[in-house]
């Protein structure tokens, strides 16, 4: 898979996660310190308008979810699930091959093309279909093609910050690749939620 396609798989995944949460589970703490399912899912649905925003050129002063941010609930108040397909259905016309390979300077990544960035978002998305899956009982497994690459991506350029991941966690012996992957980005899937 190239890097858009495992985007769109990753945010795919994440939708259909958000889109099994029970009604009462929104609130419920997650695997994110200080964030609850509904935090994570503000933050998601931000990082995609964020992306949007720089493919147009179009100002975004946003940032209630950027990667920290304490509350990225308020950009999903109300249905999250509804506040996700709104924003795909808003994005999806210029996250495009072509939307994807302008070249912008992005503060914090340099200058390139924005498919340059595509690695972080999928490991955002992927990550966090599992964060909400785990707070709320929702079934998942995370695609293994996405696991593998993300997992070779992250040994290579780990993002163990408080604002993104970790810090890695030891996972047990008998441990599969999803479980390897969630532990060096601090997540103990081996632990009942």
């Amino acid at each position: 898979m190239d890097l858009l396609e495992q985007y769109f798989v990753a945010q795919d995944g994440f939708g259909a996660v958000v889109a099994a949460v029970p009604a009462e589970r929104w609130d419920a703490p997650s695997p994110c310190a200080a964030w609850t399912v509904r935090d994570i899912v503000g933050h998601v649905l931000w990082g995609r308008r964020r992306l949007a925003t720089w493919i147009t050129g179009e100002d975004y002063p946003e940032t209630a979810g950027a990667p920290g941010a304490p509350r990225p609930r308020v950009l999903c108040a109300g249905d999250p699930a509804r506040a996700w397909r709104t924003a795909c259905d808003e994005t999806a016309p210029v996250l495009t091959a072509e939307g994807l390979a302008r070249v912008r300077t992005i503060e914090g990544f340099g200058t390139g093309p924005l498919t340059s960035l595509l690695p972080v978002f999928v490991t955002d998305a992927l990550v966090h279909s599992w964060d909400v899956a785990h707070a709320t009982g929702v079934a998942v497994t995370l695609d293994p093609r996405l696991v593998t690459d993300t997992a070779a991506r992250m040994r290579a350029i780990p993002l163990q910050r408080p604002e993104f991941f970790g810090p890695e966690v030891t996972p047990p012996q008998d441990a599969d690749e999803t479980t390897r992957l969630l532990a060096f980005l601090g997540r103990r899937a081996w632990v009942p939620a």
